[in-house]
């Protein structure tokens, strides 16, 4: 039954000692170490991402690593979907440990989520060339004849938003309003236990394993594994396109800059989400108990 099931949810910037701390734990207790990193549920990028080594889940069974091709765009919503057959397999007695930096699909397994279509990015495009000529007041009056809840539910009518919604509209033929009044419970809400920690390390110890991390991914196995994704010739607005380090080495092969620049350039683009990240958890989870470095 699920009331009596425990799950533990480890959240925490990149590099700060997450996935060992989850294997650390799932090897005590038995337990299934369930991804919740955007980036490393995609296969070809191993080193990159920092996904962890097979010798690693070997010692203990891990879920959603590598599982998704590198040509798809994967939502929360299917990750969700996902671990909704994850947690319905499991033996109950075994502990659930989510583990990762993307803190939708965490905010999503506790509060729900609204599973809205992916919209195409030419629709995308031309909503946003239809109100560049409108101003404030055109553009909200434009979307409360379109989506007048949305509009209402909005401030001001902030541009990002505003075409995002119009977006859906004309992509679905819904309201985007639709979507998000039929957001599904989370999917904990049954269990009797879940843990919640934030990892929150020392800024100038994370800027170090930052750097030395990725020195190591360069030499050992990043530059190969970024090639065999160039030869996949995929679109280049694919999200595991996007992933750190992809662009860097890929300048590095086209001579375009040195081993060392592309070392640094990726190690600055690290250090930058590293700091998105802890916003978005100090914002979000706040109330999450919080730690330093594992394993420090």
């Amino acid at each position: 039954m699920t009331g009596r099931r425990r799950a533990v949810l480890i959240a925490g910037p990149t590099a700060s000692g997450k996935s060992a701390l989850a294997l650390a734990m799932a090897q005590r207790e038995n337990g299934i170490v369930v991804n919740a990193d955007a980036m490393q549920i995609y296969d070809t990028l191993q080193v990159v991402t920092a996904r962890p080594s097979g010798g690693e889940m070997a010692l203990a069974e891990h879920r959603l690593y590598g599982t998704v091709p590198a040509a798809t765009r994967f939502s929360t919503g299917q990750w969700l979907a996902a671990v909704r057959v994850i947690v319905a397999d499991a033996d109950p007695a075994r502990v659930l440990i989510f583990v990762g930096g993307t803190g939708l699909y965490f905010d999503a397994l506790l509060n729900g989520f609204a599973d809205i279509p992916q919209v195409p990015v030419a629709v995308t495009l031309q909503v946003q060339q239809e109100i560049q000529a409108l101003d404030g007041a055109e553009r909200l009056a434009l979307l409360r004849r379109e989506d007048p809840v949305t509009a209402a539910r909005l401030k001001v009518a902030d541009p990002q938003r505003l075409v995002r919604a119009l977006a859906v509209k004309r992509a679905t033929g819904r309201r985007l309003s639709a979507f998000q009044d039929e957001i599904s419970a989370g999917m904990l809400a049954d269990f009797s236990r879940v843990d919640r920690l934030v990892l929150d390390p020392d800024r100038n110890l994370l800027r170090d394993r930052i750097a030395w991390r990725f020195e190591a991914m360069f030499a050992g196995g990043a530059v190969e594994e970024v090639k065999a994704l160039r030869a996949l010739d995929l679109d280049p607005s694919l999200p595991v396109m996007k992933a750190i380090g992809v662009r860097e080495i890929g300048d590095w092969l086209d001579g375009v800059t040195g081993r060392d620049e592309a070392i640094a350039l990726a190690t600055i683009a690290t250090h930058q989400y590293a700091k998105r990240q802890r916003t978005w958890f100090r914002n979000r989870f706040g109330d999450w108990p919080r730690r330093g470095l594992a394993g420090a």
